[in-house]
């Protein structure tokens, strides 16, 4: 399985939610999304309480969150 490409998805602009990365179109933050999915919501329930999400746009969110893990720097 391909990883999706999170950057077709996620826009960093300072002049939306401080420069949060979001799914854009949106003013929902990627934190968001990882949070809901963290609390055990569905991706079904997710994109029924915010239609303007796609399946496509949460995995996204999860492409972003691994890739940010894989490049952290430990000291």
């Amino acid at each position: 399985m391909q990883q999706i490409d999170y950057k077709e998805y996620i826009e960093v602009n300072s002049e939306i939610r401080f420069g949060k990365p979001v799914i854009k179109g949106t003013r929902i933050t990627v934190y968001d999304v990882l949070h809901w999915l963290a609390s055990g919501l569905t991706h079904e329930e997710i994109i029924a309480d915010f239609p303007q999400l796609t399946e496509h746009a949460l995995l996204a969110c999860l492409s972003y969150a691994a890739n940010k893990e894989r490049v952290i720097k430990v000291a």
